[in-house]
């Protein structure tokens, strides 16, 4: 560690400004990763199953929070990991809402077709 201090010229400032610095890299990389993979999921499998419609809503919500807490508007990390995170977050949400509504629709139509054809049988009688 001390030959990459020296080599770089860096004093303790600027080694506690490097490690803040990829601190804040860190969950503006993990954060929309892991949400992207979920997004993908979904769309792959056309299933919401296991996932949970509060706890991505709630996701969104926090990371709107803490985009506001931060204070740090036009950080990229903040953009990317917090604000951005948090539409992808809502992107599950309407994902979960939609595929489920489909997916009851689809359910549904056996039943109306059984019942509509029973209807017709009666009538012909």
């Amino acid at each position: 560690m001390d030959f990459i201090i020296n080599f770089l010229h860096l004093d303790d400032t600027d080694i506690s400004s490097l490690i803040t610095n990829l601190a804040g890299w860190i969950p503006a990389i993990i954060l929309p990763t892991a949400t992207i993979s979920q997004i993908t999921k979904i769309i792959r499998s056309r299933s919401t199953s296991g996932v949970s419609l509060a706890t991505w809503l709630l996701f969104g919500i926090a990371n709107i929070g803490l985009y506001i807490f931060t204070e740090k508007y036009l950080a990229i990390q903040s953009l990317v990991g917090l604000l951005g995170t948090a539409i992808m977050d809502f992107v599950i949400v309407a994902l979960i809402i939609f595929i489920k509504e489909d997916a009851e629709l689809s359910s549904a139509e056996p039943e109306y077709n059984k019942m509509s054809a029973e209807v017709s049988e009666a009538s012909e009688a």
